[in-house]
């Protein structure tokens, strides 16, 4: 079934998202920092050498949960160390947590657009880019003493190309693929926070083996770069944040989904500063509580317009 709603090639997410839909949440800067940063090299590959930021406070050596984080950027650009994710990264500190940015591979830069037809370069960018979380994960359970981590507690979260990796990798481990063997078999990432994320599957509507981490999905109505709902061709298709919801509703997940109706991929970015107290609220019932909860918020701020605009070079495409 090929899709009636046009989606923009994801190599371009955020060329135009740091000038326009994240530009007020780069206004945010927090001078006052109250966290220590330090920074490892955990892959050393023949392109690139991939190091993550591990943001504390006290000493590093003392053990608490951790939120490992995926930055956005079309899997062509973004920085792990970027100052959009100070708010984000300050208000779980503060709530004791202990916060991993993570460096991956930018697979899709230099390469064709990925189009309905011809996904098989966004598929090597998503599988490289998850490759390198689960070698940053299997860094921090090797040295969880060291690093002070909770290896029974460690949560997954991303933006736009990193959401998208974040449930990836998620999905992977729980269906025991190949790429999650360099993990250790008992473990399971605790729980998924996703900003305008999407499963690619190359068989059918994404299937989990094993029940998925408890997941917190936002997503705009009005995302035309990467799905609200699905992209479907054939077998292969792409699938969002109401996609998935669905799924886990219908299989017993516990999910929350904020859909943010008539917006865009500003989704992508401004629930980091916006819906701070609902991501503090959903790990402590879904992740800590362990509750059951299956919840879907219909969000719409009137007096809010979408801030994220297609480039004209796009949509001659």
């Amino acid at each position: 079934m090929m899709p009636n709603n046009k989606v923009y090639p994801l190599s371009v997410l955020f060329l135009t998202l740091l000038f326009s839909s994240l530009s007020s949440i780069a206004q945010i800067i927090l001078k006052d920092k109250k966290y220590r940063v330090d920074t490892k090299i955990f892959s050393q590959t023949d392109s690139a050498t991939l190091k993550l930021d591990i943001y504390y406070s006290g000493k590093i050596t003392e053990t608490k949960p951790t939120l490992l984080f995926v930055f956005g950027g079309g899997f062509v650009m973004g920085r792990r160390d970027s100052k959009l994710f100070d708010q984000y990264f300050n208000t779980l500190i503060g709530h004791g947590f202990k916060v991993v940015s993570v460096d991956y591979r930018l697979g899709l830069k230099g390469k064709k657009f990925p189009s309905p037809f011809n996904t098989s370069n966004l598929k090597a960018a998503i599988d490289t880019a998850t490759t390198d979380v689960f070698d940053a994960t299997a860094y921090l359970i090797k040295n969880a003493k060291e690093l002070g981590i909770d290896t029974a507690m460690i949560i997954l979260s991303g933006s736009s190309a990193g959401a998208i990796t974040a449930l990836h990798a998620d999905y992977n481990k729980r269906n025991a693929t190949a790429l999650s063997a360099k993990l250790p078999q008992h473990f399971q990432y605790k729980g998924v926070i996703s900003f305008a994320g999407a499963i690619l599957s190359y068989h059918g509507a994404p299937k989990y083996a094993m029940p998925p981490a408890p997941t917190m999905l936002f997503h705009g109505t009005a995302d035309k770069l990467v799905p609200y709902n699905k992209v479907r061709l054939l077998n292969r298709g792409f699938f969002g944040s109401k996609y998935l919801a669905r799924t886990f509703r219908k299989n017993g997940y516990p999910y929350y989904f904020q859909h943010v109706q008539d917006m865009g991929h500003e989704i992508a970015g401004s629930p980091m500063v916006e819906n701070l107290p609902d991501i503090l609220w959903f790990i402590e019932n879904y992740i800590i509580k362990q509750k059951r909860y299956f919840m879907e918020v219909d969000f719409k701020d009137v007096d809010k317009k979408p801030t994220f605009s297609i480039p004209p070079a796009l949509k001659k495409r």
